[in-house]
């Protein structure tokens, strides 16, 4: 198997599975009561939180973390991602000729699960060590853990969610990508305040799938970005 696609064989195996996922998850949807849907989306959304929570403590520097994610919040919030992400499931909703009371969550659905299945340390990780060295073995196991949570987001907010396939081979192929090229030069501090970040992201998506808050999670993405480059200051300091 050639190289490059031994580096992408896990975002092309993740895509699927959220693929497979959410379509078991639309043909269930008739035949899961809405409250054990509801049930077990209060599950996801506490495993999610505790995910994050246990992610925001491999963070070796908590001004890392502030600087970058204030940073890209207004970066974020300048260039209006959440919007953006919303506008684009609007979009493909139009196309969707289901009927109307399941278009109501179809941007919900498309962003939730975009962001879920997109930061994280799994994702972050997971995709470093595939563009590095060719290991796939976390983006396997995360493949797996998102084939579950696809299946349920589906069942409860409808067709948007295997949308965010798309979303994911972007975004983590990107990654891989990326991991390429620049993987080999981040430090094991960049890489462990990058999974600190995508954490705190993880945690606030969390809050948001428990109705507690309604954070707009997609405008801190840009604080990804930043977290290399705040380390390098922090490294020369």
């Amino acid at each position: 198997m050639p190289e490059i696609l031994v580096n992408f064989s896990g975002v092309l195996v993740n895509t699927f599975t959220v693929i497979i996922g959410s379509s078991v998850g639309l043909l269930l949807k008739k035949q899961i009561p809405e409250k054990l849907t509801g049930a077990v989306m209060t599950a996801i959304g506490l495993c999610t939180v505790a995910i994050g929570i246990t992610g925001i403590i491999k963070g070796e520097n908590q001004l890392v973390m502030i600087i970058s994610l204030v940073l890209g919040a207004i970066v974020g919030t300048l260039i209006d991602i959440d919007g953006k992400l919303s506008k684009l499931g609007d979009k493909l909703q139009k196309k969707n000729k289901r009927e109307n009371a399941e278009n109501s969550t179809f941007s919900q659905g498309f962003v939730t699960a975009s962001l879920l299945f997109c930061v994280g340390a799994m994702t972050i990780v997971g995709s470093m060590n595939a563009g590095i060295s060719g290991d796939n073995q976390m983006l396997y196991t995360k493949s797996v853990l998102d084939l579950i949570s696809s299946s349920m987001l589906a069942a409860s907010l409808g067709i948007g969610v295997m949308c965010a396939a798309g979303f994911v081979f972007v975004f983590q192929g990107a990654l891989v990508a990326l991991s390429m090229g620049l993987g080999s030069f981040l430090s094991d501090f960049a890489v462990a305040e990058l999974i600190c970040a995508g954490s705190v992201m993880i945690t606030a998506l969390g809050l948001n799938l428990l109705n507690i808050t309604k954070i707009k999670v997609a405008n801190l993405l840009p604080g990804l970005v930043f977290v290399p480059f705040v380390c390098m200051i922090f490294e020369m300091i």
